[in-house]
């Protein structure tokens, strides 16, 4: 034990144990003289205040007892008074420490076995802050190990400096290792815990992927080809999107390296798994046409409100099976990669939906104005959607219509005041019957159609209102497990609102109710979503 040896003995303990660990020599000096310490206070007392310290240089150890000194003592084991202070040191003033030297200890097998257990216990500690330390700042890094055995499926691995884990759901399906493997993964989180720094590793990450392509081709580790975006299916298929920064250089060609080379190296490292290489695009609809290769795509139509797009395919060549995938794998892997929404439809179903949106149309229009069908065709081939749309209408873009004049356009108008304010009138008496109160009118941008839908959901007040969260009126998604998305509907689903427009209602209710002011509106603060949007991929 290093409190029995002599002082040469100690000062080569430290230099091993600091080797060892790879710590600071000085660390192990400081618990050895904590755990010195130790012993001694069995020997002389618990309370007393004893120091042990080691010359770094030479190895001599001096152990001392500090006493504080006071006026009136009332803990002899480490208070003096000042008249026997100044005995010792004419010169000392209340509050000041006497330093009493002590004679050197033998020390018995218990005291030995104690103070060995601080060593370990300060040592440990320093290991697991030079190993936080160390691997803290290599988040998103490859690192490579060697497997020192598997846990409940999950795998334990050797890094030279550290221990990291693989858990099982991290790796790729069907993987397995044995012990003395070794093994190349991605460090996506570091964590200090109780029991340690925690090294978290990754095989399934999407940026594992992109890493081991930085690994593999130099125009990505160069800048000159970036990838900008990532979506796997680990072990079966992915998308990588890639551009270039140079017009003479092609990043698919880049990545895909002679004969396949570069990407067959990232294949073979994931077990196998296909990885389609597309180019990127800045517009979303050829990017969108890109990553479902090798669909092809007759039409793409955006909602940018809504992030979502629809695609068109030709009927021929079981076009819709290929955009699809295989369990929908190809269009799911798309709409990650994109970061859109994606849905799929053949040439036929976009005419039968079109054909249905226009019979819906011009029945509403035939309803709502007391029209025939032929004019209710005529405004709905024209491109109106809705009642209010024709009401809000130039009276000359109606007129000019074929077969319309002046005063049919008028008569038109005239009607479609006429039924809106009817249904304004029914919303007003049902948002009474719900009992929401007046002053929510007044926040702005709130409609009639929300109001009824704000009681429905026993948001009544405006501070109800104000205490919404962005995904309680609009809805969220979540995917689960590689599942298919589910979507959550909100209070207002249904009325094609937008999660920025959300988010502007809830801070005007928020102002209405004196919760923040227009300054705090106008920074552009947004408010904070309890039910955050969920997408575990």
């Amino acid at each position: 034990m290093a409190v029995s040896a002599n002082r040469l003995e100690l000062l080569q303990i430290a230099d091993a144990v600091a080797r060892e660990k790879t710590i600071d020599r000085g660390i192990v000096i400081a618990a050895m003289e904590d755990a010195i310490a130790k012993a001694a206070r069995a020997r002389y007392g618990s309370e007393t205040d004893v120091h042990a310290e080691i010359d770094p240089k030479k190895g001599e150890l001096r152990l001392s007892r500090h006493m504080l000194v006071v006026e009136q003592v009332e803990n002899p084991a480490n208070q003096i008074s000042l008249k026997d202070a100044q005995r010792a040191n004419p010169g000392a003033q209340i509050g000041d420490t006497i330093a009493d030297t002590l004679p050197p200890l033998e020390y018995g097998r218990i005291a030995a076995q104690s103070a060995k257990q601080v060593i370990v216990q300060k040592v440990r500690e320093a290991e697991r802050d030079r190993q936080y330390a160390e691997f803290k700042d290599r988040i998103g890094d490859i690192v490579n190990g060697v497997v020192k055995r598997v846990e409940y499926g999950s795998v334990i691995v050797d890094l030279g400096r550290g221990e990291a884990i693989i858990r099982r759901d991290e790796m790729l399906p069907r993987e397995s290792f044995r012990n003395g493997d070794r093994v190349r993964a991605y460090v996506f989180d570091v964590r200090r815990e109780t029991r340690g720094p925690q090294i978290f590793l990754s095989r399934t990450h999407p940026q594992f992927m992109a890493k081991l392509f930085a690994q593999e081709v130099p125009e990505i580790y160069d800048g000159i080809v970036e990838i900008k975006a990532v979506a796997r299916d680990p072990g079966s298929r992915a998308k990588i999107g890639v551009v270039s920064r140079d017009s003479s250089v092609d990043p698919v060609g880049a990545c895909v390296g002679m004969r396949g080379s570069r990407v067959q190296a990232v294949v073979n490292e994931l077990q196998g798994e296909k990885i389609d290489i597309i180019p990127w695009s800045p517009d979303i609809a050829t990017f969108v046409v890109n990553a479902l290769a090798p669909a092809e795509v007759s039409k793409v139509v955006i909602d940018e409100d809504r992030e979502r797009i629809e695609v068109v395919v030709p009927d021929t060549n079981n076009q819709l099976s290929l955009a699809i995938g295989r369990r929908g794998q190809n269009v799911r892997l798309a709409s990650q990669l994109t970061g859109w929404d994606i849905d799929i439809l053949t040439e036929s179903e976009e005419s039968e939906r079109r054909q249905a949106d226009f019979e819906k149309t011009t029945r509403a229009f035939m309803d709502a104005l007391n029209v025939d069908e032929v004019v209710g065709q005529l405004l709905a081939s024209e491109g109106f959607t809705s009642v209010e749309e024709l009401a809000l209408v130039d009276p000359r873009e109606l007129a000019s219509i074929e077969g319309f004049d002046e005063e049919t356009a008028g008569e038109l108008q005239a009607r479609a005041q006429e039924y809106l304010d009817r249904v304004e009138s029914e919303l007003e008496a049902r948002r009474l019957e719900l009992g929401v109160e007046d002053a929510l009118k007044d926040v702005p941008g709130v409609t009639s159609k929300m109001l009824v839908k704000f009681g429905e959901n026993d948001v009544k007040t405006v501070e109800d209102l104000a205490g919404c969260a962005t995904d309680e009126l609009v809805g969220w998604t979540e995917r689960k497990d590689g599942a298919e998305p589910v979507k959550y509907p909100g209070i207002l689903d249904g009325l094609e609102l937008s999660r920025e427009e959300a988010e502007h209602l809830i801070m005007q209710a928020r102002v209405k109710a004196g919760w923040i002011d227009e300054s705090e509106l106008a920074s552009g603060e947004e408010p904070a979503d309890d039910e955050s949007e969920a997408e575990a991929e």
